[in-house]
């Protein structure tokens, strides 16, 4: 029963995908020059494959957003902000490989 169990499992486990590590990054933002700026990036960044979260401040005037690695790349969401009109730049990155 034990034997059965642990090929069952392993035989799960080995066909699985390669497991995907979330990613934050945080995006400095520049071109932000109202308290509405923030609704245009987030809708752009939230459309991007893969996104699952994305947090905007005016004040400080980054984006930090959390996403699938095997989805989407930080070159997509630079790109995102750009194609709204607000050129982006990586400011930090962290990888949480689960």
């Amino acid at each position: 029963m034990k034997m059965r169990f642990a090929m069952t499992l392993l035989f799960a486990l080995l066909s699985m995908p390669s497991w995907a590590a979330m990613q934050t990054v945080t995006l400095s933002v520049p071109g932000m020059t109202c308290s509405a700026c923030p609704i245009t990036i987030k809708l752009a960044l939230n459309k991007v494959d893969g996104v699952s979260q994305v947090d905007v401040s005016y004040p400080d005037r980054e984006a930090v957003i959390t996403f699938d690695d095997t989805r989407t790349s930080v070159e997509a969401l630079t790109q995102a902000t750009g194609d709204v009109g607000y050129p982006s730049t990586l400011k930090s990155l962290e990888t949480d490989s689960k």
